[in-house]
């Protein structure tokens, strides 16, 4: 039963932020909804846990507060967001490089100027591409033609060593892939929103997105630990055998939950992610700056503690490194030895806090790539997720956005 004691119009199965986004358009069109978490907390993958005092993402995330689905849907004042500096560093074998905009932070000019980092031709290369992508509307940017992203940067005229320099080692921790493989228009998008917007965290880690598109449902519309069994004629049937009618069902679980409701959906490959939080007594480095390596030991790293405070006790330090595929033996103690040459420091006695894989991380997405899919299965069965748009939380609310749009269609035509 919904909140308002009548049976629901539409079963949402997870609240990830797909599910959450989909229940707020139908609840606001007067549909009665019923949203079915099988774990203890909303979120999916973007969740936060407190370990020791520490906040604890599950894997390392970014929020960008350009994404369209996130301005209209949360009050960013409400998330207490921490921005994490623009640009980022590069290690390379004779040091760090840094790379970001020299009208804000004239700093950089000294490895821009110098050729450390970009030659000229990479330079009016970076220039034209950012303001393209800045400039153009999106739907302009969806209508080229699909190439891989290195495909791309090579028409865009960057040479192949500022490629291999910059954008291979940034972009496997933007698309968990290090062959730059991931769809050209996917990448456009992608950039246009980070020259748009900021990458920040909230306070209370990535986690605190999902709660805050929770706290705005009436309650009891969403049910925790409430995991479903199957799909009937009638509705769903849950684990505990009871049976709840609804005129349709919207799965947004991930991928592999998805294919066991619904065993004819097609879902592509998921990327691996690995993320490793340590605890060392002082901050590495003191400032709120992503962190890569050119010989892609790992594909990214910060200081957590220093983009929010919040997130690590007082007095200690939060430190997120992510590599690519699973947890495995000696691969943190080789990520110790990495971790002490790009950050000038012994990091051999840095505690291990916690190690997060997760095996749905992010949708491949390989060119040519469909932007945005028909969340429609089936006659009152629709799907929704990351991996029916560009699998980013802007592409799970769109998505979430578009199974409401096309349930309600479907609603009054009965």
């Amino acid at each position: 039963m919904t909140a308002g004691g009548r049976s629901p119009d539409v079963v949402v199965i997870g609240a990830g932020v797909a599910g959450l986004a989909c229940a707020q358009d139908l609840l606001a069109a007067g549909v009665a909804v019923q949203v079915l978490e099988a774990s203890d907390g909303v979120g999916g993958r973007m969740r936060s846990d407190l370990v020791d005092g520490f906040v604890i993402d599950r894997g390392f995330q970014v929020f960008n507060t350009s994404y369209p689905q996130v301005r209209r849907r949360l009050a960013l004042s409400d998330l207490s967001l921490r921005p994490f500096t623009p640009g980022v560093l590069i290690h390379t074998g004779t040091g760090r490089r840094r790379l970001t905009d020299p009208v804000s932070h004239p700093s950089t000019l000294v490895d821009l100027l110098s050729g450390r980092v970009a030659g000229p031709r990479d330079l009016t290369a970076l220039g034209a591409l950012a303001a393209s992508d800045a400039l153009l509307p999106p739907r302009r940017l969806k209508r080229r033609s699909d190439r891989s992203t290195r495909a791309a940067l090579a028409r865009a005229g960057f040479t192949d060593a500022f490629v291999e320099r910059f954008f291979r080692p940034f972009l496997s921790g933007v698309f968990l892939e290090d062959r730059l493989e991931t769809s050209a228009r996917v990448f456009h998008l992608v950039w246009r929103s980070m020259l748009r917007g900021t990458l920040c965290l909230p306070a209370d880690g990535i986690g605190a997105v999902p709660r805050a598109l929770a706290a705005a449902l009436p309650e009891g519309v969403v049910r925790l630990d409430t995991p479903v069994e199957r799909l009937t004629d009638e509705g769903v049937e849950t684990a505990a055998r009871a049976t709840v009618p609804a005129r349709a069902v919207v799965v947004a679980t991930g991928p592999g939950a998805a294919v066991t409701l619904m065993p004819d959906v097609t879902m592509p490959a998921y990327r691996v992610v690995t993320t490793y939080y340590h605890a060392p007594a002082e901050a590495p480095l003191r400032e709120p700056t992503l962190l890569v390596d050119t010989r892609r030991r790992f594909l990214n790293t910060c200081v957590l503690s220093e983009v929010a405070a919040s997130c690590a006790p007082p007095g200690r330090a939060l430190v997120a490194t992510s590599v690519l595929g699973a947890d495995a033996e000696g691969r943190e103690r080789a990520l110790r030895e990495a971790l002490s040459e790009v950050y000038a420091t012994d990091a051999a006695r840095w505690p291990v806090l916690a190690v997060r894989t997760v095996p749905e991380a992010l949708p491949a997405m390989a060119a040519p790539q469909e932007l945005t899919r028909t969340t429609r299965v089936a006659p009152g069965r629709y799907v929704c997720g990351d991996h029916r748009a560009t699998g980013s939380v802007q592409g799970a609310m769109a998505s979430g956005t578009r199974a409401a749009r096309e349930v309600l269609r479907d609603l009054r035509r009965r």
